[in-house]
């Protein structure tokens, strides 16, 4: 019998009243391996309630003890790491490695807002005008949310987290529903760092909790990442209810690659890129424009690369692509490879109806390279979410950058070529919040934000450091007099 994941409510696990669960599988078998429960907003308005009388004492904490439960969870993770890995294997299908990477990242955020004490300060000038001094200080806003997706159950949570909770705020996060077992982990593990009682909450579902969320008055801020339709979605209805929100959404990432370029370097890097996860991920490579002579090499290379990758269930050893996240991802991603056929592309390379052995109940698409794809076919322009790479071919960098900046979104654009000038024009123009030189997945340390442009972010401030700590405080000016008469009396 599978698993029912829990509620973690107010410092305690709990079954959820929900009359009804979806099946969660492990993509590589095709097995369930757990229910998540569909939370009512009743579950939800008394995680708000725990979380908005725990924030009392909470905010109250000084920050210089805050953060001594992050650096707890720091060695928590650490010292987990493996169970967490596998996990993140298990329910959502990419290799062991990149889930350790995965939570390597995860832990930079934990990492980084260990530093709150630092990174929270104000500012003040004395004497603004005689006899008087103003300052700003940061305080936190109450509670917060998170809304966070499939393909990197255990990082993007602590692209948020981290900084809430070290900034005096009280959390609740609501994970995919497709992945909850790491979520389940990881409070756990938040729990073994002794954070009070409703500071960190869990409450699983899927759209009706979202939206109970969104409603709710005593959430003060949504952190959301997913797709474009429904960031937007969780951006119009949060700020419609006067929350903060900051949304990260879909892509259609395009890499140029310059007939200058380290040849061998770019076809590996890019189908890390491209086939790396599955391709389910926001900074996955999706199209290449090459530009002049580049073309011929670069198209045999790629493809070359894309046909002999080894797909395979993740937590088998030399398995360089795992599975997709559920059949209905498979069959949209293959729908879109005929539909790219009709549209005029040739499929250079294709990864549509096949199987690792022994895994033929599994959720799989293979790498897939379409050629000649038209800018302005249905396919150029939708977030595949898949192991699917466009190739576009112009023959200045001027073309190149025209097709980049053409794009709805603006999440990430890289480049590879040897030349300074060519790298420093496209840095300069290229109409994205993340650039890449000579690098297949422009991602952010943590002490930086995870910038996103156009359709690809929703809201003003990004996940990650001063973005992160900026969004979840607000600002309050004092301005003070203390005349001098008034202290000689005491």
């Amino acid at each position: 019998m599978s698993e029912r994941v829990l509620n973690y409510i107010g410092g305690a696990w709990r079954t959820s009243q929900a009359g009804e669960t979806l099946p969660v599988h492990n993509p590589a078998t095709g097995q369930v391996i757990a229910e998540t429960p569909l939370s009512p907003a009743q579950e939800v308005d008394e995680a708000v309630r725990q979380g908005q009388e725990a924030f009392q004492g909470w905010r109250r904490v000084p920050v210089t003890e805050r953060v001594q439960h992050l650096f707890a969870l720091k060695n928590l993770l650490e010292e987990h790491l493996e169970l967490l890995a596998r996990t993140i294997t298990e329910e959502c299908g990419k290799t062991y490695e990149e889930s350790v990477g995965e939570m390597r990242r995860g832990i930079e955020n934990v990492e980084v807002a260990c530093g709150a004490p630092s990174l929270m300060q104000g500012w003040n000038n004395e004497d603004i005008a005689r006899g008087i001094d103003e300052h700003m200080i940061r305080q936190p806003l109450g509670v917060v949310a998170a809304i966070t997706p499939f393909n990197f159950p255990g990082m993007i949570p602590l692209w948020f987290l981290p900084y809430a909770v070290a900034t005096g705020n009280c959390f609740i996060l609501k994970p995919s529903e497709k992945v909850p077992r790491t979520a389940q982990l990881l409070f756990r593990l938040l729990e073994e760092a002794g954070f009070p009682p409703g500071v960190v909450q869990l409450v699983n579902g899927a759209a009706d909790t979202v939206n109970a969320l969104l409603d709710h008055p005593g959430v003060k801020a949504v952190s959301f990442v997913g797709s474009t339709p429904v960031a937007r979605h969780v951006y119009q209805r949060a700020t419609a209810h006067g929350k903060r929100a900051q949304c990260q959404g879909g892509a259609k990432n395009p890499v140029v690659i310059m007939p200058d370029a380290d040849m061998e370097m770019a076809t590996r890097i890019m189908a890390d890129s491209a086939f790396g996860c599955a391709g389910q991920r926001c900074l996955a490579a999706s199209v290449a424009i090459t530009v002049g002579e580049a073309r011929h090499p670069f198209t045999e290379a790629i493809a070359d690369a894309a046909a002999s990758r080894r797909v395979g269930y993740g937590l088998e050893p030399g398995v360089q692509m795992g599975a997709i996240i559920t059949r209905q991802s498979e069959e949209r991603i293959e729908g879109l490879i005929g539909q790219a056929e009709q549209e005029g592309a040739t499929v250079l390379v294709d990864g549509r109806d096949k199987a690792p052995p022994g895994y033929e109940e599994g959720f799989w698409t293979f790498p897939t390279v379409l050629d000649n794809v038209d800018p302005r076919s249905v396919v150029a322009r939708t977030e595949i979410f898949g192991p699917v790479l466009s190739l576009m071919h112009v023959e200045t960098i001027e073309e190149a950058i025209q097709r980049v900046n053409q794009r709805e979104y603006g999440n990430m654009a890289c480049i590879f070529t040897s030349s300074g000038a060519a790298a420093r024009r496209f840095r300069y123009e290229a109409e994205a919040g993340n650039i890449g030189i000579n690098i297949g997945v422009a991602a952010p340390m943590a002490f930086f934000p995870f910038s996103g442009w156009k359709a690809s972010f929703f809201g003003d401030l990004h996940a990650q450091d001063h973005h992160g700590i900026e969004f979840y405080t607000q600002t309050k000016v004092v301005v003070e007099r203390w005349p001098r008469e008034w202290s000689r009396k005491f």
